[in-house]
């Protein structure tokens, strides 16, 4: 399931993002990258535990605290503090699957299981040639290049890379999260139901029957599917 959600962060806070990247340090994005991954690695981050890293990393779970899409795809238990890269011209990711255990900063060597992916563009399309995202899986091949501000979320089981910039520069927020429900299909059967009962609030209040029964449904799936 990969979806696309829009305006995730304000124009203000995309611009003040922008502003605090522009003066930070970048280091070579291998560092964080696993054994294979490092092979088809070629980008630039700021090193997660700097405070421009912190400051922008709260701003964007505080974006994501008050967006119902996000939840409702993601139904997160934990999510890593977002790190920030940058592709110049010359630079891709190569084909890749994200690690499916990642180390918790900060929290004493705790670890947890990535489940959901999630990029955010900071730049526009306009700003740059090249750069897609491309995610693989049971759906297809998908092709993503978002407007500054968006995001978009997929399985982090899929193979998936960033064709090479060709012009400008592609800056982004990207992080993980251990779902409440492991796996994918199930996540989208909650996803769609979700979507449906809110339709059906919006047409037929919160007092009838059928919509009772699906939200007991929906609840009774979380129920028999999450792992706290």
């Amino acid at each position: 399931m990969l979806i696309h959600v829009p305006d995730v962060l304000t124009l203000e806070e995309v611009a003040h993002c922008r502003q605090v990247l522009e003066a930070s340090s970048w280091a070579d994005g291998r560092l964080t990258a696993g054994d294979l991954a490092v092979r088809v690695k070629n980008n630039l981050q700021i090193p997660a535990d700097s405070a421009e890293a912190l400051e922008l990393g709260e701003i964007v779970l505080r974006a994501l605290g008050r967006d119902p899409t996000y939840n409702s795809a993601a139904l997160p238990l934990r999510v890593l503090p977002p790190m920030f890269n940058r592709y110049d011209p010359g630079m891709t990711f190569g084909a890749h699957t994200d690690n499916a255990i990642r180390t918790v900063p900060g929290a004493g060597g705790a670890r947890m299981r990535a489940d959901v992916s999630t990029t955010i563009f900071l730049s526009d399309p306009d700003e740059y040639d090249g750069g897609e995202l491309v995610v693989q899986d049971t759906y297809g091949s998908q092709r993503v290049k978002l407007p500054a501000g968006h995001m978009v979320v997929y399985p982090s089981s899929s193979l998936h890379l960033v064709t090479p910039v060709t012009r400008g520069s592609r800056w982004a927020s990207f992080f993980w999260a251990q779902s409440m429900v492991r796996e994918d299909g199930r996540r989208a059967i909650l996803y769609n139901l979700d979507l449906a009962i809110r339709e059906i609030r919006a047409t037929m209040g919160d007092e009838g029957e059928a919509v009772q029964r699906l939200v007991s449904h929906y609840h009774n799936l979380v129920r028999l599917w999450a792992e706290l």
